[in-house]
């Protein structure tokens, strides 16, 4: 009987201690229940319209940040509600800058890539719709996302180039101003009136339409070479109009010297065979 008794008093003090624990972590956990949905409430907001807002001037940065932001921000809101529960929040930090730094070091890469990422985000060389040439590679910039920036090439090949790459080399923005000079080049023969043919291309690029007079076009002797005189052309178009300024250019020249009389010379080789009889 009087361990029957025990027994008994044993359950009772542990449903009191029990009772005393929802009485004292009950509102605790209610509370951090309650800022936790408020907090996403808060965060999903908030990141929605930093998104809205920055996507008006750069859709890019604002996928970007708008994503960043609100991990952060989530990350943060967890740690807060943890400590309200009564978890050491110092031991969390720590084990998370644990895992931090061993993630970190395993993915290096990746992490070159992200912070590349941001750099292009930030100081913008290029942008969606830019026309590029980098890492061997010449085309439209179809997205710049958190560790690559896709290419779309010209012959629609899709390229995923990393971004880390992008921003600690070299690369060329062909769309970054909205004119560009286009050159040419045009061999005539050493018997041929060097005046009459700078006069012929002058007169084509003048009546142009997609050439501009301002900056003035350029027709001079560029070199001597082995077979022709080489004659420089150079206009300013249009970002977009330069390669079909270069191929009409390239056809008008060709039929006005031949009405002209003025000849293209192209490399040949005389053979004389000797009869030693």
């Amino acid at each position: 009987m009087d361990n029957l008794f025990s027994g008994d008093g044993q359950v009772a003090e542990l449903m009191d201690m029990a009772m005393g624990m929802v009485v004292a972590y009950a509102p605790k956990v209610v509370l951090a229940i309650v800022t936790l949905v408020i907090g996403l409430w808060l965060i999903n907001r908030f990141t929605g319209a930093l998104h809205n807002k920055l996507t008006e001037k750069d859709p890019t940065l604002g996928k970007f940040l708008g994503g960043l932001v609100s991990v952060i921000l989530k990350i943060l809101l967890f740690i807060s509600v943890a400590s309200m529960v009564g978890i050491a929040t110092t031991s969390f930090v720590a084990i998370m800058g644990a895992a931090g730094l061993a993630v970190g070091l395993a993915l290096q890469g990746s992490l070159a890539n992200f912070a590349g990422g941001v750099l292009i985000l930030i100081f913008k060389p290029f942008k969606v719709g830019d026309v590029i040439e980098a890492q061997g590679y010449l085309g439209t910039v179809d997205e710049i996302q958190i560790l690559y920036t896709v290419v779309n090439t010209f012959d629609n090949l899709r390229v995923v180039i990393p971004n880390g790459n992008l921003s600690n080399s070299s690369l060329i923005n062909m769309t970054a101003y909205d004119i560009r000079r286009c050159d040419m080049s045009f061999g005539i023969g050493y018997h041929d009136d060097i005046d009459k043919a700078k006069a012929i291309c002058q007169r084509l690029v003048d009546e142009h339409e997609q050439i501009r007079k301002d900056p003035e076009p350029l027709v001079v002797v560029g070199g001597l070479g082995d077979h022709s005189v080489n004659l420089i052309v150079r206009g300013w178009t249009a970002n977009g109009d330069v390669w079909p300024v270069y191929w009409d250019m390239q056809e008008k020249v060709k039929k006005a010297f031949d009405a002209e009389g003025i000849t293209i010379p192209f490399p040949q080789r005389d053979v004389h065979v000797h009869n030693n009889e």
